[in-house]
């Protein structure tokens, strides 16, 4: 293949790729979650004066946020788009996007890297499959479409990996930014933080060889270099907030396991034996295998994808069905090859899923972003070797062209159905997953604004202040200064009031006095007597929030 082919070929992929991640991306999704709102909103406060929200100036290991401590990385890479676009759905979900682009785009040169015993006539094109097959993902796709810092942190992962790589064998400084961008994903997304550590040490211990001769003078300096950058979050994950969220979903605090044990001992008489089999630690350990095995389910990967809509359609999987024997057929030629890199795909898949086996919540295709692209590119390998073993001939009849045809045929009619779902029926069908009403409730609310002294908006549906404050641009200085906030001592934010806004889960038991109140409530707690003056719907219809006095 000329190099002008493969060139323009990689760049109709990369394009394609753009267009399904770029395509109304400010409307389909249908509307913000509270975190894509309050990635927005501070990325637009940092941008004013380098203060988040709460007003701490130039947070480095988190943002307090709703009190889940997000890592703060996004809302910075989001502050330009912001800038330029303005505060908008289409701004705070761009770097999601953008970088979900660009790892379609590395994932190519990546392959080229990893198995450079292949010939270049098998490594080109397997490495153009690959980036094709993460370019049309429905996994990819959909966290390429929101404002999911997994998504960014993913990048940074592909493109450590890729530099770690390339300036080993190439005994290059680039090294440096392997660890840096490596020591960023952490600061980007928490799964990476598990993730990251184990990744490095195998490709160290894996690529020992080559550090040893020649390049440990560069390893040293570029790991000192990381330690430093990571040295801030380090001192972070020691405090008991780092770990609030991390108690909030993981097993191991899951008070039932642990009265099952118990249940068990006791009707086996408290037997020695019994002690032994049922011992919380064994039952916590196949928790733990049941729930890491949850993510590698086919129903999981080619039917029904991950159960929450924001990850998945619900009738494709996180994969296509067409790619099942492709993705098996991969698996078996990486380890019949026993390439020299080879090792690191199966490496990676499987360290990638150990943070998602912690989580109560089974199978999390967000938890498990971080195996993107090694599962496209064991596809991309069997489908390479599958069809170019295949016997070309049968008679007259070509059936290695056939095989081909017929797999393109059924790939683009997967892709298409995945695609026609998407963009033509996924927001009608799942708005409320979407927190749709929001923004349209906000805007009414600031059009008779004018006629109330306060304004009661229920918290039944999230968490409102956020898109008040997104929406109307609310100055973060004033913010800051006048919110009335109740911090729980389990770390968790709310924000009961600021301005004219009142934010409650009984808007019945705000009083008056000589206030005129408008509410904005569930239609399922609003009086009978009440004077309904507006109805926001979802897109299927369903009533969402109702306005009244």
């Amino acid at each position: 293949m000329k190099k002008s082919s493969i060139i323009i070929l990689l760049i109709a992929i990369v394009i394609f790729a753009a267009c399904l991640r770029f395509y109304n991306l400010g409307s389909n999704p249908p509307s913000l979650t509270w975190d894509e709102a309050a990635w927005g909103y501070n990325a637009y406060s940092l941008g004013i004066d380098g203060k988040d929200e709460f007003g701490k100036f130039l947070p480095i290991t988190y943002l307090e946020s709703f009190g889940d401590f997000k890592p703060p990385l996004y809302a910075y890479l989001d502050i330009f788009p912001v800038k330029l676009f303005g505060l908008n759905e289409f701004a705070t979900r761009f770097p999601s996007a953008f970088f979900g682009v660009l790892t379609v785009l590395l994932t190519f040169f990546l392959v080229k890297e990893i198995f450079p015993n292949f010939e270049r006539k098998k490594v080109i094109p397997i490495a153009l499959i690959s980036s094709l097959l993460l370019a049309i993902s429905p996994w990819h796709i959909l966290l390429s479409r929101a404002a999911f810092e997994a998504n960014v942190a993913s990048f940074l992962i592909v493109l450590g990996v890729f530099l770690f790589l390339y300036s080993i064998k190439r005994r290059s400084w680039l090294f440096v930014f392997s660890i840096v961008s490596f020591v960023l994903s952490m600061y980007t997304f928490n799964t990476a933080r598990i993730v990251v550590p184990l990744l490095v040490l195998g490709l160290t211990i894996g690529m020992g060889k080559e550090i040893i001769g020649g390049f440990v003078k560069k390893f040293i300096v570029s790991a000192v270099v990381g330690f430093i950058i990571f040295l801030p979050l380090l001192l972070f994950l020691l405090t008991p907030q780092a770990s609030l969220r991390y108690q909030e979903v993981n097993i191991f605090t899951d008070p039932s396991i642990v009265q099952r044990s118990n249940q068990e001992i006791e009707n086996d008489n408290q037997a020695f034996w019994s002690k032994v089999i049922h011992n919380r630690r064994v039952n916590y350990g196949i928790e733990y295998l049941k729930h890491y095995f949850d993510n590698l389910k086919p129903d999981y990967l080619f039917i029904k994808g991950d159960g929450n809509p924001k990850f998945s359609i619900q009738d494709v999987g996180q994969m296509y069905i067409w790619e099942i024997p492709f993705f098996l057929s991969g698996l078996f030629i990486i380890f019949r090859k026993r390439g020299k890199y080879f090792w690191i795909i199966p490496y990676w898949l499987i360290v990638g899923i150990i943070p998602a086996g912690v989580a109560r919540e089974t199978p999390h295709a967000l938890r498990t972003e971080t195996i993107l692209p090694t599962i496209q590119i064991i596809t991309a390998i069997g489908l390479f070797f599958l069809i170019s073993n295949m016997k070309k001939e049968w008679g007259k009849i070509n059936i290695q062209k056939i095989a081909i045809v017929a797999i393109i045929l059924i790939a683009i009619f997967n892709f298409l159905y995945f695609y026609h779902n998407y963009f033509a029926h996924y927001s009608n069908t799942y708005s409320g997953e979407w927190q749709y009403g929001y923004k349209q409730a906000v805007n009414y609310t600031n059009s008779v604004s004018g006629d109330y002294d306060k304004i009661a908006f229920t918290t039944d549906l999230g968490r409102p202040y956020i898109y008040f404050l997104f929406y109307n641009k609310y100055d973060p200085a004033l913010f800051a200064k006048n919110a009335n906030i109740y911090r729980e001592s389990l770390g968790f934010v709310h924000v009961n009031s600021f301005s004219k806004y009142i934010f409650s889960n009984d808007l019945q038991s705000i009083k008056r006095n000589d206030n005129k109140i408008l509410y904005v409530d569930v239609p399922d707690k609003v009086s009978a007597d009440a004077k309904i003056l507006k109805e926001f719907k979802l897109l299927n219809g369903k009533p969402a929030l109702t306005v009244y006095e």
